[in-house]
């Protein structure tokens, strides 16, 4: 036998030798293979799961951004009836300021008011000559008064109010009941159905014992 034909048969047994082993490595190879494609088959990867989370997630952020859009309409309604309250407001304050501007004048020209109604008081004779002059004038006087909105009220046989009349004594009365006024001092005063001046008035006691 030739040298060479011995070398070809011992590549053929190493060839036989070594095949068993390449074939029981074979299964393994296989078994290790099925594993990945049934993770690949059994849903989505770990990389896209998080995508899916973040985009849940980001939706609710959306619905609140849209529940915080303010309600225009109702707003518009608001702001319109605010400024109705505010116009119906100056022009009433308006009005005031327009009725109540001379209060501090016409306050001031009530004590010659109070001392002409004094001097009538005081005289005598009625039919003197000067006298119905003071009368006149006190009357052109009054009307003044009244054409600015300036009025007196009575008091007498009326009973006390506090809030306008100021009492600053108290007398026994036959003719007048206990609590109510028997005497003016002074003449009240209102000024467009506001009271301007409070009466001084004297306030009876009831009967003498």
């Amino acid at each position: 036998m030739s040298k060479k034909e011995t070398k070809e048969e011992k590549s053929a047994e190493e060839a036989s030798a070594s095949a068993p082993e390449n074939a029981a490595d074979a299964p393994a190879a296989a078994d290790a293979a099925i594993p990945a494609e049934e993770n690949q088959a059994e849903g989505p990867s770990v990389e896209e799961k998080p995508a899916e989370e973040s985009q849940a997630k980001a939706e609710p952020a959306e619905d609140a951004s849209v529940k915080s859009e303010p309600d225009w309409k109702d707003m518009y309604a608001r702001t319109l009836a605010d400024f109705d309250n505010y116009r119906k407001r100056t022009s009433r304050d308006r009005e005031e300021l327009v009725k109540f501007a001379t209060s501090e004048a016409v306050r001031d020209m009530l004590p010659t008011a109070d001392n002409l109604a004094l001097a009538l008081d005081q005289a005598k004779d009625k039919d003197d000559p000067f006298v119905k002059g003071v009368q006149l004038a006190y009357e052109g006087f009054l009307k003044a008064l009244k054409d600015h909105g300036a009025e007196p009220f009575e008091s007498v046989g009326e009973p006390l109010d506090p809030n306008r009349h100021e009492a600053i004594a108290t007398l026994p009365s036959e003719t007048v009941e206990e609590g109510r006024i028997a005497n003016e001092v002074k003449k009240g005063w209102m000024l467009n159905g506001r009271l301007l001046r409070a009466a001084q008035v004297v306030v009876s006691s009831g009967k003498a014992k």
